[in-house]
Parts: C-alpha cells; structure tokens; sequence
C-alpha cells in the first residue's frame, strides 16, 4: 500500500480517484482551497484533507502526488511538491493508468459528456453485468461520482478534453457528443480542438465501437475503414441511432429508439431536457453494443435498458430539480457554454411552456467570457428575467475589461440586471420568482440551499 497526496482533492475528477485509491486500502491526503460538500464527504470517507496553501500541512512520507491542472504554478505546495522529488502524476495520467486493464467506455464532447456518462454507468450497474465509474459529476441513484465493481471488466469513464487529457485513455468503446468551440485558452483554434478529437477517435479499439454525433461525419468517414463506427442524433433520420418519435406526458417524455435493425417504442424518462434523449439515445447505444457483445439476446438487453432509462433519476448540478411545488420550481445546471444554456432553457420551455422564466447565471472564466459573449447574450436573452453574477475566475488572473457587463449589454430582453452574491438573496426575496433557473460551472452551487430557503 501507499501514501498518495492530491493538489486539489475536492474536484469531481480528482476525488473520484481518491476514492478508488482509498477503497483499494491506500493512504490517501490532499489539499483543496475550499471546504465543500465534497470534500466534507471524503473526510468522511478517511481522506485527510487542508485548505491553507502552506508546505508545512503536507504530510510526511508520501509516495506519489497526484495533480489536477487546475492548481495554479504559483501555489505554495505545488511548488514544494514540484521540487521535492516525488514521483508526481496529472489526474489525466493517473486515471489512464488505473483503467489500462479494463475495458473503457470512455465518453468525450464539449457538452452532455458528464450526463451521457451517468446515464451509461446506471443502465450498466442496474444490469447483471455490472461496471466501475469515474464520473465528472455526482450520480444521483448513488449519491457519489464513483462506482466500483470487481467482478465487471467494463469501466465508465468520462474523457475530458481540457489539457488533451482524454489522449490518455484507451477506450474500448468511445462516445463522441458536441465538437463546439471551447477551453480556446488551451487549443487557440477550432482546428486544434477539433484535431484533438479525432486523436481521441483513433485510440478507440477496433473490436469496440466509436459512437459520434451525426453532425460529425468527417470523423466517421475518417475511421469507417479500421473501425465500427455509428452515428446518432435526436431526430436525424441519416444517423444510425435516433428518435423517429416522441412526446412528453405527465412530465415524463416517451420515445422511440431506432438503430439499424431494431427499434422499441415508448421507451420512458423522467430526467427532464429534450437535449437528454439524445444523450440517452448514445448511452443506450452503447449499453446495447455492450450488452450483446456480452452475449445477451436482444430481448434481454431491452428489457435491462428500458428499466435503466425509467430509473434515471439525473446528475446532481445537471438539470437538477432543487425544489418542486405547485407555486415555485426551481433547477440548478452546471450549463457554462452558450449552446448549453440554449439547450437548457428550450428543453424547460417545451416542458413548460406557461411559466416565466428566471435565470441566474455566473460566467466561468474571463476567457470564455471575452470568446463568448455574443453568444451567452443570445442564449440568455430566451429568459423572461436575467440575473448576472461576477466571473467566477477559476484558474484565471482577470482580463481588462472583461466582466458580466459585457454579456448584460448585449442581451435583447429588458429584464436584465448584475449583482453579487451578497445581494442576490434579497433580489429573489422581492422577485419571487416561479420557475427559477442557476446556470454556472463555479461556485454558484454553493449557494443553492440558501436560494432554495428563499424561493420556498
């Protein structure tokens, strides 16, 4: 066994590889610059944490240091660390390290990656074949970001494309969703992005199945010769996988599921957003290329997706309902791209067309900011009422100019205003809003109990 210290334990990547490395009987520590629900929880679980950047809160004897690339260069530990000789490991590195043995289902994209994953992870754990996860997100049936088995060989991983990380991975089979401009800090150009991707591609095995929104068919001729290769989509008629029919009832949605010689109608969900049947569309995909490879019939393996479809019960942070009642809603998405509040909003729209909608967004990181800003405007502006918290910085020094203003200028509705943190409770006190949205990959999540306490 080992001792194994973690520059920022408390992300969802990094913790839930502390957990692994925890359940395998190591000692595990780390440091992260917040106390969370999430780090309260791997204290619980015996992972020894600080949160004051000092050299002197690391332990002694460490054997390994694993990192996420997150942690700034000009912080205390990392520097110590850096210098100190122990072997140290981006998370990335680790965790392909990890699942070099098992078969990696393993799904990349610039949106619905984390969603898609859970959604793969449930069907599969809800199945007598079982399978281990490391999701970028908390699995809601579970309470937890990471699933172990030791008797599957199959494991859910989701591919992060920041850093290039997913290059590290070996996937048995892959998922390809959104290729949209993001993380330009890291690839500077579409094309950049974009050929990052098709190096993912290339690492799927070729007795396994890459599985690529239909939009992205460069990438499937590209590989259609070396390996299997299938396209999906909502209602493309020209993917391989997609939804001839749907319909939405009682709050649940119902669909048809077609994909190349089969098709099974009235497949039920109750996880909200019409932009999650697609992402249902690819875990079902996969979980049915799975399933029969392991030799179940095709009978079995609709009976074992459909009861995983139903069961879904989401990912915390992602469309999440925080309070429901007759007189107030209120959901919470980790949404920080323009196409994904887009989505958000349109899938809520349809599902309730008669509400008004308020939306409190907190932008993550002045660059995507500055590269965004058109586009966030536009998305926000499908809200009745907007409500702009400061950048959160993240990893980032500021950017002159750059701040929530730029974005509240551009937008086409009236009701739109900025403030803070401090002052957003009041502002809901007086607003009561009906159908409240928060939007944001920061730390506006931190504030949701006391938002829900409000709206109430």
């Amino acid at each position: 066994m080992a001792r194994y210290y973690f520059l920022g334990v408390g992300g969802i990547g990094m913790s839930a590889i502390a957990r692994y490395l925890k359940m395998q009987g190591n000692d595990v520590y780390g440091y992260d610059r917040t106390p969370s629900d999430l780090t309260h929880q791997l204290e619980k679980e015996g992972i020894v944490i600080n949160y004051e950047d000092k050299k002197e809160n690391i332990p002694s004897n460490i054997d390994y240091i694993i990192y996420t690339p997150a942690i700034p260069n000009d912080s205390e530990q990392m520097q110590y660390l850096s210098n100190s000789g122990i072997p140290m490991e981006k998370r990335s590195v680790a965790l392909g390290h990890i699942t070099s043995n098992k078969k990696v289902l393993a799904v990349s994209g610039t949106h619905g990656k984390t969603t898609t994953c859970g959604m793969i992870a449930h069907i599969l754990s809800s199945s007598p074949l079982g399978c281990s996860a490391f999701l970028g997100g908390i699995l809601k049936s579970v309470d937890n970001n990471f699933l172990f088995n030791k008797d599957s060989q199959y494991v859910v991983v989701e591919a992060d494309e920041y850093d290039r990380s997913f290059l590290q991975l070996r996937p048995y089979a892959s998922v390809i969703t959104a290729i949209d401009a993001d993380h330009m800090d890291i690839y500077h150009t579409y094309e950049n992005l974009h050929k990052a991707f098709e190096d993912f591609a290339s690492l799927t095995s070729d007795e396994g199945l890459l599985l690529v929104k239909n939009t992205r068919k460069e990438i499937v001729s590209q590989f259609a010769k070396t390996k299997n290769v299938k396209t999906y989509s909502f209602d493309d008629k020209e993917a391989c996988c997609f939804v001839p029919d749907y319909r939405v009832e009682n709050g649940k949605y119902f669909f048809d599921y077609v994909c190349d010689d089969c098709k099974w109608d009235n497949i039920e969900m109750s996880y909200p957003g019409k932009h999650n049947i697609e992402n249902m569309v690819a875990a079902i995909s996969i979980c049915r290329f799975v399933l029969q490879k392991e030799g179940y019939s095709l009978e079995d393996t609709e009976k074992i997706i459909r009861e995983g479809v139903k069961t879904f019960s989401g990912m915390k942070r992602r469309l999440d309902y925080i309070h429901r009642a007759d007189n107030a809603i209120f959901i919470d998405d980790y949404a920080h791209h323009p196409n994904e509040i887009s989505a958000t909003i349109s899938s809520l729209r349809e599902m309730y067309p008669e509400k008004h909608f308020t939306g409190i967004f907190q932008p993550h990181l002045y660059s995507r900011t500055k590269d965004f800003a058109d586009g966030f405007a536009r998305a926000l502006s499908l809200l009745d009422t907007a409500i702009l918290l400061p950048i959160y910085p993240a990893r980032e020094l500021p950017i002159e100019g750059v701040n929530s203003e730029m974005i509240l200028e551009r937008m086409t509705i009236k009701d739109k205003t900025c403030t803070t943190k401090q002052d957003l409770l009041p502002m809901l006190k007086n607003l009561k809003p009906e159908f409240l949205i928060t939007f944001g990959a920061g730390d506006i999540d931190r504030m949701l109990k006391d938002i829900q306490k409000v709206i109430e």
